[in-house]
């Protein structure tokens, strides 16, 4: 429970520091978008169980994939998509810590 708690204050306060640190004349806007980009875990709705505190999404999930996160990076060349491609790789970011933790 305490994992699942500190997973979820991650995704919202990792994006928070990242829009305040690289985003600032606008931070909000940037923070509110990232948090947006927390829709790409609607693939959960492919799995079943839905959610699962022992799986790794890294890898499971469509668009938790390797090529998926590889467009995400490319992404972030391009300034108008650079809020939301910062958005989803913290995203996976976090989750790739909770794989971590898991395979420990």
């Amino acid at each position: 429970m305490m994992a699942t708690t500190i997973h979820m204050a991650a995704h919202l306060l990792v994006p928070a520091l990242a829009a305040w640190l690289f985003f600032r004349p606008r931070w909000c806007l940037a923070w509110l978008i990232m948090l947006a980009t927390m829709a790409v875990d609607l693939d959960h709705l492919l799995a079943d169980p839905v959610f699962d505190p022992q799986r790794c999404g890294i890898g499971f999930h469509p668009l938790h994939s390797y090529p998926a996160i590889a467009l995400y990076a490319v992404a972030l060349a391009f300034k108008p998509l650079r809020i939301v491609a910062a958005g989803l790789l913290i995203h996976m970011l976090v989750d790739g810590a909770d794989c971590l933790r898991l395979s420990l």
